[in-house]
């Protein structure tokens, strides 16, 4: 199975170019703040860290000519209140910190003596034990010492716990910058970090790279590091959102005035295609305006086609009927009966064929149109009546909802749609004919359904087509092939449609849809 990451992309050009745009954007701003941090990050190590090494260095010397009483107010004048002096043992949350995380090496113990040389070895019996002593003296001598390993263990274990590997939840901005002050102050200098929602770096004041008892130092300098977070820059942010927003409605501005002429073009496609051409502005970039272009020239184009095939079809059934006239009075002053009834039938078939022109000329003309409001059922119980009247085998059925229907119509066009459907279901299918009436949504649906043998789905579409004749079954004298055709350009001028179905007894249904008029 390939991987296809079409579902990712928006299927509308505009919506294309609005994530192309933002997407660009986003990801320039992005690159211009990983720049930016970087630069920023090396200014903090070369530049700024140096400062408060020498401020630091600085402050340190001038405290030491400082009386001790007057340190600490000394220290909060020169930092403008912003360091302070800590002269006590360092807190409990305040952790000594080494580069790397790592603690100072412990003490080497004392090598014990070496052993005396061979020829020095005192050999005999090994000398008895030395008398156990209770005196008192001596026994405090030993609760004392003991005492005192006890003290050496506890500091043990607090210059242990003090001398901790610096753990991970620690900023890495921080870790940064304790590493830079422990490798620029390397003269022995202790630093310590504390915890908490405002982190503070005590460093002392006096360096002494031999002194294990650092926690106990009694002067630190210590410097809060809330000035390391920048604060909340509310207007910025504010900025910056306005900014993408500002951004946004120019990259929809942008894609629609793209997109905008290419979607009226794709409209008047579609009314082109559905018989109704309308020209379009040309407007937009330069090539959507040569498209444009292009467009209306196309439509002049068929527009004049259509006109000529128009003059062709209506001038030829005008000029024929002169001749057909002359024919049919010679017809009647000939003697022989065969032959008159013979060239009788002809000129039938030849009478039909100009009619049919000339029918398929007019209802193919919009301008020739006269709409008016119509009530459609009424319309169409007096068109199927005169049919029954004739002796027509034909029937009528219509819904409840049907008898106040309106559309805006031509009742000539319309009433030459039904007699063309009721006719081509006659000649090309078998009675009985059924013609039903309902209503759908917005729209009156109009079938008409014979009891012949129908079309195959795959032939429907040809048999829309003028002077489309589909197999001798379907083709008798004097038909054209107009019939279906000129119905469904009478359909599409009344904005509707015209459809090919299977009936139910299995002949052909034509589906005519009309939209219903707003009084509807």
């Amino acid at each position: 199975m390939r991987f296809s990451p079409g579902f990712l992309v928006p299927r509308s050009l505009r919506a294309r170019l609005i994530l192309l745009i933002l997407g660009s954007v986003l990801l320039t701003q992005a690159a211009t703040l990983v720049t930016v941090s970087y630069f920023r990050h090396k200014f903090m190590e070369d530049v700024a860290i140096g400062y408060i090494v020498t401020t630091i260095r600085t402050l340190r010397a001038a405290v030491s000519q400082v009386p001790a009483e007057e340190r600490a107010d000394f220290v909060r004048a020169a930092s403008q209140n912003q360091w302070r002096l800590w002269s006590r043992v360092l807190p409990a949350e305040a952790k000594l910190q080494r580069f790397n995380g790592r603690r100072p090496p412990p003490k080497a113990a004392p090598k014990p003596p070496p052993p005396p040389p061979a020829d020095m070895q005192i050999h005999g019996p090994p000398a008895p034990p030395p008398p156990e002593v209770r005196d008192e003296e001596h026994g405090d001598e030993r609760a004392s010492a003991r005492e005192g390993e006890r003290a050496r263990d506890r500091d043990r274990e607090e210059h242990s716990r003090r001398y901790q590997p610096e753990p991970d939840d620690i900023r890495r901005d921080l870790r940064v910058l304790v590493q830079q002050l422990n490798e620029r102050l390397n003269d022995g200098t202790r630093v310590a970090l504390s915890r908490g929602p405002t982190p503070e770096i005590f460093i002392s004041l006096a360096p002494n790279p031999a002194s294990e008892d650092a926690p106990r130092l009694r002067e630190w300098l210590v410097i809060p590091l809330d000035r390391l977070d920048p604060p909340v820059a509310t207007p910025f942010i504010a900025a910056w959102l306005g900014g993408l927003g500002l951004l946004l409605l120019l990259a929809v501005g942008f894609s629609w005035h793209i997109t905008r002429p290419i979607t009226r073009l794709a409209d008047a496609a579609d009314r082109l295609a559905a018989g109704q051409p309308q020209r379009v502005e040309p407007s937009g970039p330069h090539e959507t305006r040569v498209l444009g272009e292009r467009f209306n020239a196309m439509l002049d184009a068929l527009s004049e086609s259509d006109s000529v095939r128009r003059t062709l079809l209506s001038g030829l059934p005008h000029d024929l009927k002169g001749p057909l006239s002359r024919m049919w009075l010679r017809i009647e002053l000939a003697d022989d009966s065969k032959l008159k009834e013979g060239l009788r039938a002809d000129l039938q078939d030849m009478q039909h064929m100009v009619d049919q022109f000339i029918g398929f000329v007019r209802g193919t003309d919009p301008a020739a149109y006269r709409y008016a409001s119509m009530l459609l059922s009424d319309w169409l119980t007096e068109r199927v009546g005169a049919w029954q009247g004739a002796g027509t085998d034909i029937s009528l059925r219509a819904g409840d909802d049907v008898a106040t229907l309106v559309v805006q119509a031509d009742a000539v066009a319309l009433g030459r749609l039904l007699d063309n459907l009721i006719g081509n279901a006659l000649n090309h299918g078998a009675p009985p004919v059924q013609v039903s009436l309902r209503h759908e949504g917005r729209h009156a649906v109009l079938d008409v359904a014979d009891h012949g043998s129908g079309i195959v789905p795959e032939r429907r579409q040809e048999a829309l087509r003028p002077f489309s004749r589909l197999d001798d079954a379907r083709t008798r004298t004097g038909s054209v092939g107009l019939g279906l055709a000129l119905a469904e350009a009478i359909a599409r001028a009344h904005g509707g449609s015209l459809e090919l179905l299977e009936a139910e007894s299995g002949g052909l249904c034509v589906r005519v849809k009309l939209p219903l008029s707003e009084t509807s």
